[in-house]
């Protein structure tokens, strides 16, 4: 165990002894109460039998056996969730050849980012994953179950149904992935396809066919983003069947681990004599592990968000500089675009996550005296799930990367560090995501540009306005004024103007998330500007200082005078009503910073 991941671990232990303590506490009485079933009154069970057949009512009613909720996020909006419209009969014959019984126990939303994206509805994302939680909690409600199944993938979702799932932490729990779409247009040719229309070379009609033939299929897309990274950390922490992550839809190898996991679920139910209720599995050293995993692969910045919230659902406080410790020491191992040119398919291809656990067990930076789902310890997780004459195996990961221009040893990695780290300063505490950015790009010192939404950065730059040295400062998007949006609209002008050969960076509190690329970016900077964080200090023209290298984020302005300066306030009703946005002002006005996890509960503080 490398001595910087074993520290950081044991000071995540020494502050969390309370809260996880406490949390352990409740874990245990739902536990100690029993099958929660049998204590229903006949009323009870008769509402939750009244809609299963005779077999589902015998076994629900009168037998012991073993019941298992699925709470699904399927939607047709969502191309990597359309899939899981045929999980369900899958997962009932199945639990069913073992003696359980299963009920679908809720369905919860599930938004699309890549549709909101630039638009109104993506002030809701952030808030989603809370919903998301909440409508776990609702859809297990009923006492009637001795685990779940979580059938999720994309941005907040996954977050979500985990938080929520820790709420019932005495209950095993699985997560179930539907897998990729086939590879369509390569990511880079997409991003060259968007930066030509920003441009005027090409027309809308060549960027709808360059994107039509990107998103093509059911299945999650297949850059590396938020979705790809939350499959990488349910394998990583030890939910989710090994090899399970990135095997396509519709493939009988697909429903085979469907089935599977279905049979998996029951095998660690307290009826079986192997309980391993989720929330002993997700403790402080599958945290370690899941952070691991997303500094070596180049993961998505909004788990600096979401990985902080599941902790704490657990009990757990994890934080930005534990965070930043680890990126210092985990050396980059893969390069899946926006890090590469590769897709998640030629990744899964060249060994995918296989190897790369078995890399990181043998360089020490994960913990190997964990719980999974699929047994003690991470070596599970070394081996490909395959089909053999039809029947599901495993076989242990590739010796050596498939493809050394898409994974590396520890020894010779693509970079030293993880690539995501702290910047702090006098503008505040941000994030930044490197291991796309080229070293000559990781130091700006220019004259900040300031707006208050993207569509006014993306205007001045169709002015010719941006043509130059700067930083652009794109503020009042933080949780508490906005939700928090993802702000990918400025990513092609940006990459426009730094080809261009113009130092640029930009620096926001609002995301930029899992395609954060080549574009020095200081993200997530709390306090945002709508609580009095220094972005509402700043003025035009201030000279601004990103160092990445250096962690370090200020505006090269007089102590005195900065201190002086008031703060720049903004119009609140901008982002108050309209697409479902009045339905979430209170989660506005109680949600946490950023670094504590950016939630609207009561525990995130």
């Amino acid at each position: 165990m490398h001595d910087v991941v074993r520290d950081v671990t044991d000071r995540i232990i020494a502050r969390s002894a309370d809260r996880r303590g406490a949390y352990l506490e409740r874990l245990e009485r739902s536990h100690r109460d029993g099958p929660q079933r049998e204590r229903l009154s006949c009323g009870n069970l008769a509402h939750g039998c009244a809609a299963s057949d005779q077999t589902g009512k015998n076994r629900l009613a009168k037998e012991p056996a073993a019941n298992i909720g699925i709470v699904s996020a399927y939607n047709e909006m969502l191309s990597a969730h359309q899939p899981y419209l045929a999980f369900p009969p899958l997962i009932r014959a199945a639990v069913r050849e073992v003696g359980a019984e299963m009920q679908f126990a809720g369905g919860v939303p599930a938004m699309c980012d890549g549709v909101t994206q630039g638009q109104v509805g993506m002030e809701l994302s952030l808030f989603s994953r809370d919903v998301i939680a909440q409508a776990t909690a609702v859809a297990l409600s009923h006492n009637m179950f001795d685990g779940a199944l979580c059938l999720g993938i994309c941005d907040k979702i996954v977050p979500g149904l985990l938080i929520g799932a820790l709420t019932f932490g005495h209950l095993p729990t699985l997560f179930v992935p539907a897998g990729p779409m086939p590879s369509g247009l390569s990511n880079k040719e997409k991003a060259r396809a968007r930066e030509q229309h920003a441009t005027g070379e090409i027309g809308r009609d060549g960027l709808l066919a360059a994107e039509m033939a990107s998103y093509h299929s059911p299945g999650t897309c297949t850059f590396y983003g938020t979705a790809n990274s939350n499959q990488m950390l349910m394998e990583l922490m030890g939910l989710q069947l090994p090899g399970s992550s990135f095997v396509n839809p519709g493939t009988p190898l697909r429903d085979a681990l469907t089935r599977a996991a279905a049979r998996q679920v029951i095998s660690l139910t307290a009826h079986s004599g192997d309980y391993r209720p989720i929330g002993r599995i997700v403790d402080e050293r599958a945290v370690v592990n899941g952070v691991a995993g997303l500094l070596a692969t180049g993961g998505s910045t909004n788990h600096t968000m979401h990985l902080v919230a599941i902790a704490r659902a657990a009990g757990i406080v994890l934080t930005w500089e534990d965070i930043d410790a680890l990126s210092a020491v985990v050396p980059l191992l893969a390069r899946v675009y926006p890090n590469g040119s590769a897709d998640v398919n030629q990744f899964h291809a060249a060994g995918g996550l296989a190897w790369l656990t078995a890399e990181l067990r043998r360089g020490g930076f994960v913990h190997d005296d964990v719980m999974t789902v699929a047994g003690p310890g991470l070596a599970p997780y070394t081996c490909e799930a395959v089909l053999e004459d039809g029947l599901l195996t495993w076989r242990q990961g590739p010796a050596t990367s498939r493809d050394p221009s898409i994974l590396r040893t520890f020894e010779d990695p693509f970079a030293p560090d993880g690539g995501i780290k702290l910047m702090q300063g006098n503008l505040g505490r941000a994030v930044t995501k490197t291991s796309a950015v080229a070293p000559e790009h990781r130091l700006v010192e220019a004259p900040a540009v300031i707006f208050d939404d993207q569509d006014a950065m993306v205007a001045a730059f169709k002015r010719g306005e941006l043509h130059r040295d700067h930083v652009a400062v794109v503020r009042f998007q933080g949780p508490r004024v906005n939700g928090m949006p993802e702000l990918h609209k400025l990513t092609p002008p940006l990459g426009v103007l730094q080809d261009l050969g113009y130092r640029v960076a930009l620096i926001t509190d609002g995301r930029m998330s899992g395609a954060s690329g080549k574009v020095p970016s200081a993200i997530h900077v709390t306090p945002e500007a709508g609580a009095g964080g220094g972005l509402a200090r700043l003025r035009d023209g201030d000279i601004v200082r990103y160092d990445a290298d250096n962690g370090r984020l200020e505006a090269l302005v007089p102590a005195e005078e900065w201190q002086a300066r008031p703060l720049v306030g903004h119009d609140p009703s901008r982002s108050a009503s309209g697409y479902g946005r009045e339905l979430f002002a209170g989660m506005r006005s109680i949600v946490s910073p950023a670094d504590e996890g950016a939630a609207s509960f009561g525990w995130a503080a």
